[in-house]
């Protein structure tokens, strides 16, 4: 009876009840598609970013330097960082700044499918893992939305970059002020938990973001947050230990060949699955407190007593 009531309580734990419909709800499978689905998004989607607004970013090396820092850290493999080791090679990306040419509109165009396609599916798999159905409307301006949705995450992502290249200016500007270098070790100690905290910060709004917009689902602040705050930390965590999480996987001599494409499929799978996890938590929050999802809450619907007075 001990062992009954233990293995009782363990399957109640939210952990493991997060994981078991996870699971039961086909996440895994789904993550393996948004995956593969999203490697060819992302390389589209730097040619064209780097097409179009290259200039600004090669007129200033600092965002440059910490825009190809955002992505070496997103995706460990993606940027060569002189080794040849990785899939792009920075110069490259560079010497295309500001030419929007033939290899620009076509990678403009498989931008527009794959972001919209991935989006799309990922609609769908985070409504499917709480238990809804693809949401009713015209689907032009479904992929319309879909389409703003993908510029306003790649507006992000460079904000992001010049917020860091912000707090690196300033963070040094205060070291200096107190008599502290930026290269001493506290310096250097400040500098990477800042930088963690931005990535924490980005993470965590990005993803509520997908959550709350893309899915098109009306999840309440409370149990959005929680998903949330706990996908961003589990990216954090992947983005920390990227390298050596791809290390061991890519290093089969066999796979010489192919290791930057497998690591890149394995990265992006890990990716997706905190992503989904991340939605299976919300999913159960909201199953544990009685939330109804298939019809627009109180707060959405109805003014408030003091827009209502007015």
């Amino acid at each position: 009876m001990a062992l009954q009531d233990t293995i009782v309580r363990i399957m109640r734990l939210k952990p493991v009840r997060v994981f078991l419909h996870y699971a039961s709800s086909n996440g895994p499978l789904m993550a393996q598609g948004l995956a593969y689905q999203a490697i060819f998004a992302v390389f589209a989607a730097i040619w064209v970013a780097f097409s179009v607004a290259g200039v600004i970013i090669t007129a200033n090396p600092d965002l440059q330097e910490a825009l190809l820092g955002i992505l070496a850290s997103s995706v460990p493999g993606l940027i060569d960082d002189g080794s040849g080791t990785g899939a792009i090679d920075a110069r490259q990306l560079f010497d295309s700044a500001g030419v929007l040419g033939w290899t620009g509109a076509i990678a403009a165009i498989g931008l527009i499918m794959t972001a919209i396609g991935w989006l799309a599916s990922g609609r769908v798999a985070v409504r499917t893992l709480f238990g809804l159905d693809a949401p009713k409307g015209n689907p032009v301006l479904l992929k319309v939305k879909d389409l703003g949705l993908a510029l306003g995450f790649a507006v992000a992502i460079l904000l992001s970059a010049a917020v860091t290249v912000f707090s690196t200016t300033a963070l040094d500007w205060a070291l200096d002020l107190i008599g502290l270098g930026s290269d001493s070790d506290v310096g250097r100690t400040l500098g990477r938990i800042v930088g963690l905290l931005i990535v924490l910060v980005f993470d965590t709004a990005v993803l509520a973001a997908f959550l709350r917009l893309v899915s098109g689902i009306r999840i309440p602040w409370r149990q959005l947050r929680q998903g949330a705050i706990l996908g961003g930390v589990g990216l954090g965590v992947l983005k920390t230990l990227g390298s050596a999480l791809l290390g061991g996987a890519t290093s089969n001599p066999l796979l010489a060949g192919f290791a930057v494409i497998i690591g890149l499929l394995i990265w992006f799978n890990l990716i997706c699955q905190v992503i989904l996890v991340a939605a299976s938590w919300v999913s159960v929050s909201v199953s544990d407190d009685d939330v109804d999802l298939s019809v627009p809450r109180k707060a959405d619907s109805e003014p408030s007593g003091r827009d209502a007075a007015l």
